[in-house]
């Protein structure tokens, strides 16, 4: 078994293409990101240099004794504690990836991804330093192979544009801090920090963030479709603002975007927060069925 790092993520892509493609479900957020991380570096820009954090951002592939990727990881999350994410990996890897990080003296704060790789390479980490492991958010990945859409509500599904970035910006920070109070967490004021109008522009300009609009023009409703990955798109972030909620608009809107994206040829998508039964329960009717349980880890010295 061997690891190798790659500091830039288009080697990186090169290497893990093949495991990406062979699981573009499990592989979506990696994969995703560090698309778009090429993209970035490709046009002249990168945004990882506002982040201000106190180590340089990695990808990393796990090679079994033949010399085939069989797991991958990265650190570039913009957000504090910069967990890593990593698709499913065994023990001996993830020990071994704790193990790299302590002995070039980088402090991995957290450990998200596919269970149990993800748990054990946090409790490997807090062994090593000296810390503990406190267990965050679960989530569950899902994934429609066809998909059953509701009637639409009155009004109309239309792209954000730029004029709506102010808007996005905030209902993005309004849904991370509603998703903790929903499942029973004490909301983080600092999740959101990495999101900024430049990066919901980058978004908007790529065309994956929809919003419902009513019949009087005021928008109500907000889902994400991710452009493809690997024949792979992933919904989300959905919201609704409380006063618009209970009407049908997020069940018919992930619908109805999970149903183009299948007749597009692809397959979709999206992540839940396994406290959220509502959520859950929506998701289920419309055709999704789980994948893989994940869970967020911290590491706290």
């Amino acid at each position: 078994m061997e690891l190798e790092f790659f500091d830039t993520p288009r080697p990186f892509l090169d290497a893990a293409g093949g495991l990406l493609a062979q699981d573009p479900d499990l592989g979506s957020v990696i994969a995703s990101v560090s698309q778009r991380t090429a993209r970035e570096l490709a046009d002249g820009h990168d945004s990882w240099a506002a982040v201000d954090a106190p180590f340089a951002r990695w990808w990393v592939v796990v090679r079994d004794d033949a010399g085939t990727v069989v797991s991958a990881a990265m650190r570039t999350a913009p957000f504090r504690p910069h967990p890593t994410f990593a698709m499913p990996m065994d023990d001996e890897a993830a020990g071994a990836l704790a193990e790299a990080l302590h002995e070039r003296g980088e402090l991995l704060g957290g450990s998200n991804g596919a269970l149990p790789g993800a748990a054990t390479l946090a409790r490997e980490t807090a062994r090593l330093a000296g810390g503990e492991v406190v267990t965050g958010k679960a989530t569950r990945l899902w994934e429609a192979i066809s998909v059953e859409v509701p009637p639409p509500p009155d009004g109309r599904l239309r792209r954000a544009t730029e004029d709506d970035a102010g808007l996005v910006l905030s209902w993005f920070e309004a849904f991370r801090a509603e998703a903790d109070e929903q499942a029973g967490r004490e909301p983080d004021p600092t999740s959101g920090e990495h999101n900024t109008l430049d990066s919901v522009l980058v978004r908007i300009r790529e065309g994956i963030e929809w919003l419902w609009e009513l019949p009087d023009g005021t928008v109500a409703h907000l889902s994400g479709a991710g452009l493809p990955t690997y024949g792979v798109s992933r919904i989300g972030p959905v919201f609704t603002p409380r006063e618009h909620r209970g009407h049908g608009i997020a069940s018919y809107v992930v619908g109805e975007l999970t149903r183009r994206g299948l007749e597009a040829g692809h397959r979709m998508c999206l992540f839940t927060d396994l406290s959220n039964p509502t959520s859950n329960k929506i998701y289920s009717g419309l055709g999704y069925a789980p994948v893989v349980d994940m869970a967020e880890h911290v590491v706290r010295i």
